[in-house]
């Protein structure tokens, strides 16, 4: 009788895995590390899309570091949007959450329309919707003039036009919402039962029991949204008519990106810009990680 080999078995085993596997590692290498390898030379060339460049090594760096204006207002443009934008959408995420998070009638309808614009999240024609919404006779305007308030022009002052698409991203709170629901049905119940024969106070709850024990959610949320703003294109496209106008204000580094790598077809300069926004994030996701252990907390820490 023949006995079967341990180690035959484990290597048929893992032939299977690799071969069941082998559709998603060829997509993987032919269309994520293969791409991110191309983009790392490019970025160390003067490629245009119509001409094949030479190798420049790091001058593409060094120009967007200390020679390229628009760069930095990119940058600056960015940081003030994700700064803005981050904190008050997830503080109306999760306000909106804590209301919906009893089972009432017809709170799953109200969930639904409330996630409903983070589905259209990046879609060209809430853009378009939301360039109309603020144009000079726009809703926001018409309604101001009810109660006899003179419009201002949101999209071409560069003083208000950046507070539009953060408008945009603050409505679009749906996707951090239902993250804070899953959250807030996860706290237990007898501690908020505690507070209560204690005589706590509803704020009280909310600073010492809720948010505490919500926190690795928040840090969650916090990431995904950090770094979704830093890849936000589409409104800033569709609001700006594609320039980052009125005077770069709305010039956020997607779209600064995109001009450099498909107007003006500077591809090894527009790769370069996007491994320094790998490094950006990189160093944001980092310094996150860091100072998590100061206010992320975690049930099974002792």
């Amino acid at each position: 009788m023949a006995i079967k080999s341990k180690n035959g078995n484990v290597n048929r085993q893992t032939g299977a895995a690799f071969l069941l596997l082998s559709p998603w590692l060829l997509g993987v290498l032919a269309l994520t590390v293969g791409p991110m390898i191309a983009s790392a030379y490019l970025s160390l060339t003067s490629y245009r899309l119509l001409d094949p460049g030479r190798w420049v090594g790091l001058d593409n760096y060094v120009r967007l570091l200390t020679a390229d204006p628009r760069y930095a207002k990119s940058v600056s443009v960015t940081a003030f949007y994700t700064l803005v934008s981050v904190p008050l959408k997830l503080a109306f995420a999760l306000a909106v959450a804590m209301l919906l998070v009893r089972n009432t009638r017809g709170v799953g309808w109200l969930r639904a329309a409330y996630y409903l614009p983070s589905m259209l999240g990046g879609s060209v024609a809430i853009a378009i919707m939301w360039r109309l919404i603020f144009g000079a006779d726009g809703a926001v305007n018409q309604v101001l003039g009810v109660f006899g308030i003179q419009g201002v022009s949101w999209l071409t002052s560069p003083n208000t036009s950046i507070w539009t698409l953060i408008a945009l991203a603050v409505w679009q709170f749906g996707s951090p919402m239902v993250i804070f629901l899953a959250a807030l049905k996860q706290v237990p119940v007898s501690l908020y039962e505690a507070a209560t024969i204690d005589g706590a106070s509803k704020w009280r709850v909310f600073w010492s029991i809720t948010l505490p024990m919500i926190t690795p959610v928040i840090f969650f949320n916090l990431i995904l949204q950090i770094i979704g703003a830093f890849q936000n294109f589409t409104p800033s496209y569709v609001v700006s008519g594609g320039t980052g106008g009125p005077i770069d204000s709305t010039l956020l580094y997607s779209l600064y990106l995109y001009l450099e790598g498909f107007v003006g077809f500077r591809m090894g300069y527009a790769s370069a810009m996007a491994w320094l926004l790998v490094g950006i994030l990189g160093v944001v996701t980092g310094l996150l990680f860091a100072t998590s252990r100061f206010w992320v907390f975690y049930g099974d820490e002792k």
